[in-house]
Protein backbone atom coordinates (compact mmCIF):
# COMPACT_ATOMS: atom_id res chain seq x y z
CA UNK A 1 0.00 0.00 0.00
CA UNK A 2 1.05 3.72 -0.47
CA UNK A 3 2.70 5.25 2.17
CA UNK A 4 2.71 8.84 3.02
CA UNK A 5 5.64 10.13 1.07
CA UNK A 6 4.24 8.10 -2.03
CA UNK A 7 0.62 10.20 -1.20
CA UNK A 8 2.32 13.40 -1.09
CA UNK A 9 4.24 13.25 -4.32
CA UNK A 10 0.82 12.13 -5.75
CA UNK A 11 -0.74 15.15 -4.29
CA UNK A 12 2.51 17.58 -5.38
CA UNK A 13 2.02 16.27 -9.31
CA UNK A 14 -1.82 16.91 -8.84
CA UNK A 15 -1.71 20.02 -7.71
CA UNK A 16 0.42 20.85 -10.47
CA UNK A 17 -1.62 19.31 -13.68
CA UNK A 18 -5.14 19.78 -12.14
CA UNK A 19 -4.94 23.12 -9.77
CA UNK A 20 -7.72 25.86 -11.50
CA UNK A 21 -8.51 23.87 -14.01
CA UNK A 22 -12.51 22.56 -14.55
CA UNK A 23 -13.51 19.27 -14.83
CA UNK A 24 -15.45 19.13 -18.51
CA UNK A 25 -17.09 15.93 -17.93
CA UNK A 26 -16.64 12.04 -15.77
CA UNK A 27 -16.97 8.79 -17.10
CA UNK A 28 -17.60 5.96 -14.62
CA UNK A 29 -16.50 2.51 -16.19
CA UNK A 30 -16.27 0.52 -13.16
CA UNK A 31 -19.34 1.53 -10.43
CA UNK A 32 -17.51 -0.34 -7.72
CA UNK A 33 -14.73 2.29 -7.76
CA UNK A 34 -17.10 4.89 -6.94
CA UNK A 35 -19.03 2.97 -4.35
CA UNK A 36 -18.33 5.28 -1.60
CA UNK A 37 -20.63 7.77 -3.30
CA UNK A 38 -24.15 6.55 -1.62
CA UNK A 39 -26.40 8.62 -4.29
CA UNK A 40 -24.42 6.81 -7.46
CA UNK A 41 -22.45 7.04 -10.53
CA UNK A 42 -24.92 9.92 -11.96
CA UNK A 43 -24.82 12.11 -9.05
CA UNK A 44 -21.16 11.77 -9.04
CA UNK A 45 -20.78 13.09 -12.56
CA UNK A 46 -23.65 15.98 -12.11
CA UNK A 47 -21.71 17.22 -9.19
CA UNK A 48 -18.56 17.31 -10.34
CA UNK A 49 -19.03 18.08 -14.18
CA UNK A 50 -18.13 22.37 -14.32
CA UNK A 51 -16.32 22.00 -10.93
CA UNK A 52 -13.30 24.11 -10.14
CA UNK A 53 -10.31 22.65 -9.07
CA UNK A 54 -9.14 24.90 -6.13
CA UNK A 55 -6.28 23.01 -4.82
CA UNK A 56 -4.95 19.50 -3.84
CA UNK A 57 -4.76 18.63 -0.35
CA UNK A 58 -3.20 15.92 2.01
CA UNK A 59 -4.03 14.45 5.17
CA UNK A 60 -2.15 11.26 6.58
CA UNK A 61 -3.03 9.09 3.14
CA UNK A 62 -5.93 11.05 2.68
CA UNK A 63 -6.34 12.97 -0.72
CA UNK A 64 -8.59 15.61 -1.70
CA UNK A 65 -9.44 18.32 -3.93
CA UNK A 66 -11.95 21.36 -2.91
CA UNK A 67 -14.33 22.13 -5.62
CA UNK A 68 -16.24 25.60 -6.31
CA UNK A 69 -18.22 26.06 -9.18
CA UNK A 70 -16.36 27.32 -12.10
CA UNK A 71 -16.96 31.55 -12.09
CA UNK A 72 -17.53 31.43 -8.51
CA UNK A 73 -13.55 30.60 -7.28
CA UNK A 74 -13.73 33.42 -4.32
CA UNK A 75 -16.82 31.48 -3.00
CA UNK A 76 -15.50 28.79 0.55
CA UNK A 77 -15.75 25.14 -1.12
CA UNK A 78 -18.67 23.29 -0.51
CA UNK A 79 -17.63 20.07 -0.86
CA UNK A 80 -14.07 18.17 -2.17
CA UNK A 81 -13.43 15.13 -4.85
CA UNK A 82 -11.47 12.63 -2.51
CA UNK A 83 -9.42 9.71 -3.66
CA UNK A 84 -8.79 6.99 -1.53
CA UNK A 85 -5.62 4.72 -3.84
CA UNK A 86 -6.08 1.67 -1.50
CA UNK A 87 -3.70 -1.02 -2.22
CA UNK A 88 -3.29 -0.68 -5.58
CA UNK A 89 -5.29 2.80 -6.66
CA UNK A 90 -3.27 5.00 -8.64
CA UNK A 91 -4.47 8.75 -10.15
CA UNK A 92 -2.14 9.76 -13.82
CA UNK A 93 -2.66 12.20 -15.98
CA UNK A 94 -2.75 11.20 -19.77
CA UNK A 95 -3.21 12.94 -23.36
CA UNK A 96 -6.82 11.63 -24.32
CA UNK A 97 -4.71 10.30 -27.60
CA UNK A 98 -2.98 7.65 -25.22
CA UNK A 99 -5.16 4.00 -25.12
CA UNK A 100 -7.00 3.29 -21.84
CA UNK A 101 -5.61 1.87 -18.94
CA UNK A 102 -6.20 -2.08 -18.30
CA UNK A 103 -7.81 -0.96 -15.22
CA UNK A 104 -8.87 2.21 -15.71
CA UNK A 105 -12.22 3.19 -13.11
CA UNK A 106 -12.97 6.72 -13.73
CA UNK A 107 -11.86 9.15 -16.58
CA UNK A 108 -12.39 12.87 -15.72
CA UNK A 109 -11.99 15.30 -18.33
CA UNK A 110 -10.42 18.63 -17.49
CA UNK A 111 -10.62 21.79 -19.47
CA UNK A 112 -7.15 22.88 -21.57
CA UNK A 113 -4.52 24.43 -19.92
CA UNK A 114 -0.70 24.88 -20.42
CA UNK A 115 2.46 25.06 -18.46
CA UNK A 116 4.41 27.84 -18.14
CA UNK A 117 6.40 27.36 -21.39
CA UNK A 118 3.34 26.93 -23.41
CA UNK A 119 3.14 23.04 -23.19
CA UNK A 120 -0.15 22.24 -23.49
CA UNK A 121 -0.91 19.80 -20.39
CA UNK A 122 -3.00 16.33 -20.66
CA UNK A 123 -6.47 16.80 -19.98
CA UNK A 124 -7.58 13.58 -18.59
CA UNK A 125 -7.32 12.64 -15.06
CA UNK A 126 -7.26 8.72 -14.78
CA UNK A 127 -8.07 6.69 -11.68
CA UNK A 128 -6.56 3.57 -12.26
CA UNK A 129 -6.99 0.45 -10.33
CA UNK A 130 -6.20 -3.54 -10.39
CA UNK A 131 -7.79 -4.50 -6.69
CA UNK A 132 -10.43 -2.00 -6.45
CA UNK A 133 -9.59 -1.65 -2.85
CA UNK A 134 -9.75 2.23 -3.97
CA UNK A 135 -11.88 4.71 -4.80
CA UNK A 136 -13.21 8.28 -5.35
CA UNK A 137 -16.35 10.11 -4.24
CA UNK A 138 -17.80 13.18 -2.71
CA UNK A 139 -17.32 14.59 0.54
CA UNK A 140 -18.87 17.71 2.23
CA UNK A 141 -16.09 20.10 3.65
CA UNK A 142 -16.33 21.29 7.32
CA UNK A 143 -13.97 23.87 9.36
CA UNK A 144 -10.97 22.27 11.09
CA UNK A 145 -11.22 22.49 14.89
CA UNK A 146 -7.93 24.08 15.70
CA UNK A 147 -8.87 26.53 12.79
CA UNK A 148 -5.17 24.95 11.19
CA UNK A 149 -5.46 24.22 7.25
CA UNK A 150 -6.98 21.00 6.72
CA UNK A 151 -3.76 18.98 5.21
CA UNK A 152 -0.61 20.29 3.18
CA UNK A 153 -1.40 22.10 0.26
CA UNK A 154 -0.94 25.50 -1.29
CA UNK A 155 -3.82 27.05 -0.19
CA UNK A 156 -4.08 26.05 3.23
CA UNK A 157 -7.65 26.26 3.46
CA UNK A 158 -9.21 25.37 7.29
CA UNK A 159 -11.74 23.02 5.78
CA UNK A 160 -11.25 19.38 6.10
CA UNK A 161 -14.02 16.24 5.10
CA UNK A 162 -15.72 14.79 7.57
CA UNK A 163 -14.28 11.08 6.40
CA UNK A 164 -10.91 12.51 7.05
CA UNK A 165 -11.63 14.55 10.54
CA UNK A 166 -10.45 11.40 12.73
CA UNK A 167 -7.08 11.77 11.04
CA UNK A 168 -4.35 13.12 13.21
CA UNK A 169 -1.62 15.27 11.76
CA UNK A 170 1.20 13.91 10.42
CA UNK A 171 4.85 15.04 11.29
CA UNK A 172 5.39 16.56 7.66
CA UNK A 173 2.27 18.57 8.53
CA UNK A 174 3.59 22.10 9.52
CA UNK A 175 0.63 22.35 12.00
CA UNK A 176 1.63 19.13 13.75
CA UNK A 177 1.80 19.45 17.78
CA UNK A 178 4.47 17.45 19.06
CA UNK A 179 3.41 18.66 22.55
CA UNK A 180 -0.06 16.99 21.71
CA UNK A 181 1.02 13.95 20.51
CA UNK A 182 3.27 13.44 23.70
CA UNK A 183 0.88 13.74 25.82
CA UNK A 184 -1.61 11.53 23.88
CA UNK A 185 1.41 8.53 23.35
CA UNK A 186 2.31 9.41 27.22
CA UNK A 187 -1.04 7.67 28.23
CA UNK A 188 -1.52 4.70 25.89
CA UNK A 189 -0.85 1.51 27.40
CA UNK A 190 1.16 -0.36 24.24
CA UNK A 191 3.78 -1.08 22.17
CA UNK A 192 5.72 2.31 20.05
CA UNK A 193 4.82 1.03 17.07
CA UNK A 194 1.38 0.14 17.10
CA UNK A 195 0.93 3.78 18.66
CA UNK A 196 2.96 4.84 15.35
CA UNK A 197 0.61 2.88 13.45
CA UNK A 198 -2.93 4.44 14.92
CA UNK A 199 -3.85 6.81 12.78
CA UNK A 200 -5.74 8.89 15.37
CA UNK A 201 -2.68 9.22 16.87
CA UNK A 202 0.13 10.31 14.01
CA UNK A 203 -0.72 9.84 10.82
CA UNK A 204 0.81 8.86 7.56
CA UNK A 205 3.21 6.52 9.30
CA UNK A 206 2.63 2.87 7.86
CA UNK A 207 4.94 -0.66 8.45
CA UNK A 208 7.62 1.03 5.93
CA UNK A 209 8.54 4.12 7.80
CA UNK A 210 8.09 3.04 10.94
CA UNK A 211 10.80 0.42 11.07
CA UNK A 212 12.99 3.20 9.28
CA UNK A 213 12.15 5.64 12.06
CA UNK A 214 12.55 3.14 15.27
CA UNK A 215 16.34 1.96 13.86
CA UNK A 216 17.48 5.57 12.79
CA UNK A 217 15.44 6.77 16.90
CA UNK A 218 17.25 3.44 17.80
CA UNK A 219 13.93 2.00 19.76
CA UNK A 220 12.12 -1.48 19.70
CA UNK A 221 8.96 -1.45 18.46
CA UNK A 222 7.72 -3.14 21.75
CA UNK A 223 9.07 0.11 24.01
CA UNK A 224 6.06 0.66 25.75
CA UNK A 225 4.75 3.94 25.31
CA UNK A 226 3.77 5.52 28.46
CA UNK A 227 7.71 4.73 29.79
CA UNK A 228 8.90 6.94 26.39
CA UNK A 229 11.11 9.94 27.72
CA UNK A 230 10.35 12.80 26.02
CA UNK A 231 13.84 13.48 24.35
CA UNK A 232 13.21 9.29 23.17
CA UNK A 233 9.90 10.43 21.51
CA UNK A 234 11.25 13.53 20.14
CA UNK A 235 14.01 11.81 18.86
CA UNK A 236 11.34 8.96 17.00
CA UNK A 237 9.07 12.26 15.54
CA UNK A 238 12.43 13.58 14.37
CA UNK A 239 13.34 10.44 12.92
CA UNK A 240 10.15 9.83 10.92
CA UNK A 241 10.22 13.15 9.62
CA UNK A 242 13.60 12.48 8.04
CA UNK A 243 13.16 9.14 6.25
CA UNK A 244 9.98 10.27 5.76
CA UNK A 245 11.78 13.52 3.75
CA UNK A 246 14.34 11.77 1.73
CA UNK A 247 11.61 9.41 0.79
CA UNK A 248 9.49 12.26 -0.84
CA UNK A 249 12.88 13.74 -2.35
CA UNK A 250 13.62 10.38 -3.68
CA UNK A 251 9.89 9.67 -4.85
CA UNK A 252 8.53 7.25 -2.54
CA UNK A 253 9.20 3.79 -1.66
CA UNK A 254 7.90 1.13 -4.65
CA UNK A 255 7.86 -2.70 -3.88
CA UNK A 256 4.54 -2.97 -6.00
CA UNK A 257 4.74 -1.74 -9.80
CA UNK A 258 1.18 -0.98 -9.53
CA UNK A 259 2.56 2.60 -7.05
CA UNK A 260 3.44 4.96 -9.68
CA UNK A 261 3.09 9.09 -9.32
CA UNK A 262 0.87 11.17 -11.73
CA UNK A 263 3.35 10.60 -14.65
CA UNK A 264 3.97 7.32 -14.27
CA UNK A 265 7.38 6.61 -12.35
CA UNK A 266 7.85 4.56 -9.39
CA UNK A 267 9.55 5.54 -6.60
CA UNK A 268 12.97 4.34 -5.56
CA UNK A 269 13.62 4.78 -2.15
CA UNK A 270 13.85 1.38 -1.02
CA UNK A 271 17.35 1.48 -2.36
CA UNK A 272 18.07 3.49 0.90
CA UNK A 273 16.00 1.57 2.94
CA UNK A 274 17.98 0.33 6.75
CA UNK A 275 15.96 -2.13 8.27
CA UNK A 276 12.73 -2.65 6.21
CA UNK A 277 12.94 -6.05 4.36
CA UNK A 278 16.74 -6.61 5.19
CA UNK A 279 16.36 -9.90 6.94
CA UNK A 280 20.11 -11.53 7.29
CA UNK A 281 21.56 -8.49 5.90
CA UNK A 282 24.46 -6.65 8.12
CA UNK A 283 23.06 -3.71 9.82
CA UNK A 284 24.93 -0.67 8.10
CA UNK A 285 25.52 1.44 12.04
CA UNK A 286 27.07 -1.44 13.50
CA UNK A 287 28.95 -2.39 10.37
CA UNK A 288 30.50 0.81 10.67
CA UNK A 289 30.99 0.53 14.35
CA UNK A 290 32.98 -2.89 13.20
CA UNK A 291 30.32 -4.98 14.59
CA UNK A 292 28.78 -8.09 12.28
CA UNK A 293 25.62 -8.02 13.60
CA UNK A 294 22.69 -8.91 11.00
CA UNK A 295 19.13 -7.07 10.67
CA UNK A 296 16.00 -9.65 12.43
CA UNK A 297 12.70 -9.99 11.51
CA UNK A 298 10.09 -10.80 14.05
CA UNK A 299 6.09 -11.33 13.44
CA UNK A 300 3.82 -8.01 14.62
CA UNK A 301 0.03 -7.76 13.99
CA UNK A 302 0.01 -10.25 11.26
CA UNK A 303 2.67 -8.02 9.49
CA UNK A 304 6.94 -8.43 10.15
CA UNK A 305 8.96 -5.84 12.22
CA UNK A 306 12.92 -5.16 11.46
CA UNK A 307 15.01 -4.53 13.20
CA UNK A 308 19.14 -4.40 15.06
CA UNK A 309 19.44 -6.56 18.20
CA UNK A 310 22.49 -4.51 19.28
CA UNK A 311 20.92 -1.05 18.50
CA UNK A 312 17.60 -1.81 19.06
CA UNK A 313 17.59 -4.17 21.95
CA UNK A 314 13.84 -5.67 23.11
CA UNK A 315 12.66 -3.98 26.42
CA UNK A 316 12.08 -6.28 29.47
CA UNK A 317 8.72 -4.72 29.29
CA UNK A 318 7.91 -4.70 25.96
CA UNK A 319 4.13 -4.56 24.71
CA UNK A 320 4.03 -6.00 21.28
Amino acid sequence: MPELPEVEVVRRGLARWVRGRTIRSVEVLDPRSVRRHAPGPEDLRGNLEGALVLDVVRRGKFLWMPLVEEGAPGEPPPFALMAHLGMSGQLLMEDPSLPDEKHLKVRFTLSAASDADGTPMPQELRFVDQRIFGGVFLADLQPTPDGEPGGLSETGLALIPSEAAHIARDPLDPAFSFDSFYSRLRSRRTGIKRALLDQGLVSGVGNIYADEALWSARLHFARPTDTMRRADALRLVESARDVMTRALAAGGTSFDSLYVNVNGASGYFARSLNAYGREGEPCLRCAEAGRSTLIRRDSFMNRSSYSCPVCQPKPRNGRW
